[in-house]
């Protein structure tokens, strides 16, 4: 019999049910535990996941950033480590053989696992154009990592301890049609449009990005807040598709990274862009703050997550 590692795993989920087996029978060879944080499902997410031996807890969803942190304010678990998935990732074959050969025996030190996330799209990998392959810390010490309060872009941060980057991927495959990826993407943009308009206007608590693990995601982080976010509204998405695919190689991923790199490069971007400039011309015309407009235009409470701990 094959000894699982003292892992435990939280996944988020609404309406998975394309989604739940495939993730539960595969994470369920490592895991000794399976928790499950549903946002109330109208579908048989929730009873699939209980069928399968997971622990499905519920909860209302705000974002990515308040479900995980509620989760891991209020879910005990028995093992050392914690892993977070979406319903739509999975772990490689790799990546399970090295956490069964390697978690048991690291160093006290090291807190956070670092793993590569390869996003397929169409069921082709996306190898190129900067977003396809990206560093990611998805598995930690019980009670040594939070998620960042952020509407967008959410990273856990390690309160001590190091990282330790393994080779093996977690695959992103989500299985759904363009018009729920499109559909799913206009919720994001209003998100990220939050984000960005606190670069301008200040009206959020975050927690510093010196504090990020992962110098990919630094890098990234400092070009998209101190660069991309300073260049005119809807012109700037133009430019990142281009340097996406020239620069960055996208146009060698063929007909679907073709695809990808314009919906995810150009049209979401331009998408958050329009709903920056919808909630300024609300402030404008209304004369009523930043925080005012985004609740009326978005329906989204701003000042509603909490501060990272």
């Amino acid at each position: 019999m094959i000894r699982k590692p003292n892992m435990s795993v939280i996944i988020l989920t609404f309406n998975e049910a394309k989604h739940i087996d495939r993730c539960i029978k595969k994470v369920g060879t490592l895991a000794k535990e399976i928790v499950v944080i549903d946002s109330y499902s109208t579908d048989d997410t929730a009873a699939r996941a209980h069928a399968l031996g997971a622990r499905v807890l519920q909860h209302r969803f705000v974002n990515y950033s308040d479900q995980l942190n509620w989760a891991l304010d209020n879910v005990t678990v028995q093992t050392d480590w914690l892993m977070r998935l979406d319903a739509d990732e999975y772990p490689s074959e790799r990546l399970t053989k090295e956490l069964r050969e390697q978690l048991a025996y690291l160093p006290s030190d090291v807190c956070g696992i670092v793993i590569q996330r390869q996003v397929r799209f169409l069921g082709k990998h996306i190898r190129y154009g900067g977003f396809g392959s990206m560093d990611v810390l998805r598995i930690w010490r019980c009670g040594t990592a939070r998620c960042e309060a952020r509407w967008m872009d959410e990273h856990m941060i390690l309160a001590r301890g190091k990282t330790k980057k393994l080779k093996g991927e977690l695959i992103d495959d989500n299985l759904n049609n363009i018009s729920w990826w499109t559909q799913k993407h206009v919720q994001y943009a209003a998100r990220e449009a939050i984000d960005i308009l606190n670069l301008r206007y200040g009206f959020l608590q975050q927690g510093p990005d010196e504090r990020l693990q992962i110098w990919q995601t630094t890098i990234k982080r400092l070009l998209k807040e101190r660069f991309y976010s300073r260049l005119p509204l809807g012109i700037r998405p133009v430019l990142y598709y281009f340097y996406r695919m020239i620069v960055l190689g996208g146009i060698l991923d063929g007909p679907r990274g073709w695809a990808f790199n314009f919906f995810q490069g150009l049209w979401y971007r331009l998408l958050v862009d329009i709903k920056i400039m919808e909630i300024e011309k609300r402030m404008e015309f209304e004369g009523i703050t930043v925080i005012e407009a985004i609740r009326t235009e978005l329906g989204i409470d701003p000042l509603s997550l909490g501060e990272i701990q």
